[in-house]
């Protein structure tokens, strides 16, 4: 028996009785929420492995939705999409600052959607060696989803931590954008062009600007 929960939240009933339906034929277990105050509620109660968000709705949006949810230790690790008709890059940059996963576009298709949810389900069910790789100072710890650095820890994003873990398991090694889109982003999932930029932004800020070198028209590598 399937026992993946889904957290999902907009206010146009129809939607949500659209996709509980399709995923609960799946096995899924969905909870569903009209607005962000109640989705904060239900997902610090039911600790969703898997949360999609409206981006526009009434009081409090995604975003900040998906911004207070991140602060929230027990749902560090839950996958959040963004269910949104908007394709504008500066929406999906503003979700993925605010610690959003990926987006899924609306209208979608019920076995779309599907295939869409297992793949970001298996994000959280994919192997992991659970070994430490440090270099240049940097410790990254997959089994935990931990950066340390000069001691420090930092609890990165799932997709910051996967950016960075992915440039360091090849120092020196130039990752084209395509690379690190399919890589980290996955092959069937339609980002805005500055997503990446973004992401390795936010990494810099993080752990300095000596170690992520950007090969200009190609993509990045890292150096210590």
């Amino acid at each position: 028996m399937n026992t993946q929960k889904i957290l999902l939240v907009d206010d146009e009933p129809d939607i949500l009785e659209f996709i509980r339906y399709n995923l609960e034929k799946e096995g899924y277990k969905v909870f569903t929420a009209s607005n962000g105050v109640k989705a904060i509620e239900l997902a610090q109660k039911e600790n969703p492995q898997l949360i999609i968000l409206d981006v526009m709705m009434p009081d409090m949006d995604g975003i900040e939705t998906c911004n207070e949810i991140r602060k929230i230790d027990k749902l560090k690790n839950a996958v959040i999409a963004f269910l949104t008709a908007r394709n504008e890059d500066y929406t999906q940059i503003a979700g993925f600052d605010a610690g959003a996963d990926d987006y899924i576009n609306k209208p979608i298709k019920p076995k779309v959607l599907v295939s869409r949810v297992k793949a970001l389900l298996r994000r959280i069910n994919g192997e992991q060696d659970g070994t430490a790789l440090t270099l240049g100072g940097i410790e990254i710890d997959r089994e935990k989803y931990i950066v340390r650095k000069e001691g420090k820890e930092y609890n990165f994003p799932r997709k910051e931590f996967e950016l960075v873990a992915l440039l360091m398991s090849k120092p020196g090694k130039v990752f084209t954008r395509e690379e690190i889109l399919s890589r980290v982003w996955g092959d069937d999932v339609v980002v805005g062009d500055r997503t990446i930029d973004v992401h390795i932004r936010k990494l810099r800020e993080k752990l300095g600007d000596e170690y992520i070198r950007t090969i200009k028209g190609v993509g990045y590598k890292f150096e210590f």
